[in-house]
């Protein structure tokens, strides 16, 4: 009798652990949604805030844990490189997403980062695992992963390799990725019902709002992911346009699921419009314009007096120098003497500030060249990074390209909202990358396999 009560004590217990412990972890959020806008500036965010309505983004300021102080850890950054960032928790010195373009070596001709020959568009370039695919993992495939942009690379990238489906809007048409097969069958639906307008922030609202609705994002037990991502501009009208489409997704999300059970993160992709040279001139700033084609070729000429006339320039892209390898090692020439030699070269031209070896940044544990070293990537770069003095603009004549270069910091914010979070104000600096492990630890996941980022929380 007494080993009966014994037993019939321990199954109470045993019980009580159990119910203790599903109360626990069903206190993690259901549905994450993950917020990007591109050209998001702080200053401007605040200074706009009269304008909001009350649901959008003057909610989230009030109401949330925002980081005013969000930067990348890594140099230069566009919407793709930093969609991956955010998503993998890493740089493009691990990620290997060092842009929207990359100089493909094989064939000398700039590649879109996502180009896949077999599947036309993919995140064949990305290294890493993503949040995603760190959910898709932990919950056997079960977790639901979309993701809806205004450019396939951030859909792509933000949808990682094991998603459901990343769409897009291009030319007032819709287009998903073939390369999450099987197909999503009910974004394939929406796709062809649904014919976009020309505002393309309502169309990816929209579509974020009737995933949610149609296939039951967050009102199951495993976690779902839903990646959405803006284009801002930079003026009063445009933050107003950014409100009013936070406020219909927040409304929308919320009217059907509790707050307690949604996680939204909001941040920018730390892109913003450059400076024109006009605008410098106006106001006697210091600038000026480094021709990318012209200092590739000086220094042509110049290893051509050093070696022997030969093409020892291969290519040029963006701020990069690529060498020709093959006639180094057809010269027996030594590289590091080489790339030594263009460095001091070029660091003679007018308008370059500081040049960078492959080798350097592959070596150099030096803090001060930390986000250089993390905006490279050994197989997507150049074997030489040319850094333009601030206000200077870099130019390509052949492409006509140009890039306004700055060294100060314009911070974006890192909003925190639903969940568990309280109103808070964080002034500390923080990055980017610490989102993706701030997630995993609210959704209880192990973070991105690349990702060595402290969680902000």
């Amino acid at each position: 009798m007494r080993n009966r009560y014994i037993y019939i004590t321990l199954l109470s217990l045993l019980g009580f652990s159990a119910e203790a412990t599903a109360q626990v972890l069903a206190k993690t959020p259901q549905l994450v949604v993950n917020i990007t806008i591109n050209q998001l500036r702080t200053d401007l965010l605040e200074t706009y805030a009269p304008l909001y309505t009350e649901d959008g983004l003057k909610r989230l300021l009030n109401q949330g844990m925002v980081y005013p102080s969000a930067s990348y850890s890594f140099t230069p950054v566009d919407p793709a490189s930093a969609s991956a960032s955010i998503q993998t928790g890493s740089t493009p010195y691990y990620n290997g997403i060092t842009g929207v373009e990359w100089m493909n070596r094989n064939t000398l001709r700039p590649q879109s980062i996502i180009e896949d020959k077999v599947h036309g568009l993919s995140p064949i370039q990305l290294m890493t695992s993503t949040l995603g695919d760190e959910l898709k993992i932990a919950t056997k495939g079960q977790g639901k992963v979309f993701s809806f942009a205004t450019t396939p690379e951030c859909a792509i990238l933000s949808a990682g390799h094991a998603a459901d489906g990343a769409a897009w809007t291009e030319k007032e048409q819709w287009r998903a990725a073939s390369y999450y097969k099987p197909a999503n069958q009910w974004l394939t639906g929406y796709i062809r019902q649904y014919q976009p307008t020309k505002d393309a922030n309502r169309n990816i609202t929209h579509l974020a709002l009737k995933c949610v609705e149609q296939l039951g994002l967050g009102l199951d037990d495993q976690t779902d992911l839903l990646c959405v991502n803006y284009d801002l501009q930079s003026d009063a009208v445009g933050y107003q346009l950014i409100d009013r489409n936070i406020a219909d997704l927040l409304k929308g999300i919320l009217n059907t699921i509790p707050k307690e059970r949604v996680l939204f993160v909001l941040t920018g992709t730390g892109t913003t419009e450059e400076e024109e040279e006009s605008e410098s001139e106006q106001y006697r700033i210091p600038t000026g314009k480094v021709y990318i084609n012209r200092s590739a070729n000086l220094l042509n000429m110049y290893l051509g007096a050093m070696y022997g006339a030969a093409q020892y320039v291969e290519t040029y892209y963006q701020n990069q120098i690529f060498l020709n390898k093959k006639l180094l090692e057809q010269k027996n020439l030594k590289r590091l003497e080489v790339l030594q030699l263009s460095q001091d070269f070029l660091l003679q031209l007018a308008g370059i500030s500081q040049v960078y070896t492959n080798n350097q940044l592959q070596t150099a544990g030096v803090p001060q060249l930390q986000n250089i070293r993390n905006g490279f990537n050994k197989e997507k770069c150049g074997d030489l990074l040319v850094e333009v003095a601030p206000g200077w603009q870099l130019v390509n004549e052949e492409t006509h390209q140009k890039t306004t270069y700055r060294s100060g910091v314009i911070y974006f914010p890192i909003i925190l909202f639903g969940y568990t979070f309280q109103p808070q104000r964080v002034l500390t600096p923080v990055t980017a990358d610490r989102i993706a492990p701030t997630i995993s630890r609210a959704i209880r996941i192990r973070a991105p396999n690349a990702c060595k980022a402290e969680p902000l929380f």
